[in-house]
């Protein structure tokens, strides 16, 4: 299909998992694609990957002076913007005596004053049909133990979502976000755990699902590809939990 043909996009952290999927389909879908991630070897990773009509970019998602720069490559590269999709992110998960400031602090530059600022900057460069989805997390929505700054930062982000709809759908700019459940991604193999610790944890949670199991990225991103999408034109200020069924337990 070519849902997305002649549209250009920018994905954060789109060098591994939900994001690395997402630039495949928008690819497939006929936009053009830039992507950003931290490291040098996920960027490498990625171009070798998915070729060198991709514009890859290394960029640090909590640097408030580094997202000028990521606008700025991407006005040179595409001149406009139709697709924003936020996806960089840190989940770190400890209870409420186990945080230090400057944990803290890295979380919300992360996770929510990165990308105000990256919106921020693309504003001068967003076509008058443009598309921001932010990935949020449900976290936002339930109790969990030990999550507290995490979702903190999440429901932040779904906040940004409500007040940006309002704001720039004067100038043509859809907001919405996805909130995703447990999905089957590299994230879960970065948070410091043993392997036997992060498959009891797995399995606790898989527990805790009513389809009975992680879900895929390739079932997110295609959610991503529909709001980035003209079907998805009336749309403003939504939310779509994807979590089979988590937080209606």
């Amino acid at each position: 299909m070519t849902r997305l043909a002649n549209k250009t996009a920018l994905i954060t952290g789109g060098t591994s998992g939900i994001g690395l999927e997402t630039a495949r389909q928008f690819i497939a879908e006929g936009a053009r694609v830039a992507i950003t991630g931290s490291s040098a070897k996920s960027v490498e990773a990625a171009r070798a990957e998915l070729g060198d009509k991709v514009l890859v970019i290394q960029a640090d998602a909590g640097n408030v002076a580094g997202q000028a720069a990521v606008a700025e490559a991407v006005k040179n590269a595409f001149g406009t913007l139709d697709i924003l999709f936020v996806n960089a992110g840190i989940a770190e998960f400890n209870p409420v005596e186990g945080w230090s400031e400057a944990a803290f602090d890295k979380s919300f530059a992360i996770n929510v004053k990165g990308p105000y600022f990256l919106i921020q900057a693309l504003l001068p460069i967003f076509s008058k049909k443009a598309s921001i989805v932010l990935n949020t997390s449900i976290n936002a929505h339930i109790g969990m133990p030990n999550s507290s700054v995490y979702a903190l930062t999440k429901g932040a982000l779904l906040t940004l979502a409500k007040t940006l709809s309002g704001e720039l759908i004067g100038r043509g700019i859809r907001v919405n976000a996805i909130s995703p459940g447990p999905i089957a991604t590299p994230l879960y193999g970065k948070l410091g755990m043993s392997e036997a610790d992060a498959k009891a944890m797995a399995a606790q949670i898989q527990s805790q699902i009513p389809a009975g199991r992680f879900g895929d990225v390739n079932e997110v991103a295609k959610t991503i590809v529909f709001f980035a999408s003209d079907e998805a034109a009336y749309i403003v200020g939504s939310e779509l939990i994807i979590d089979g069924g988590m937080s209606n337990l």
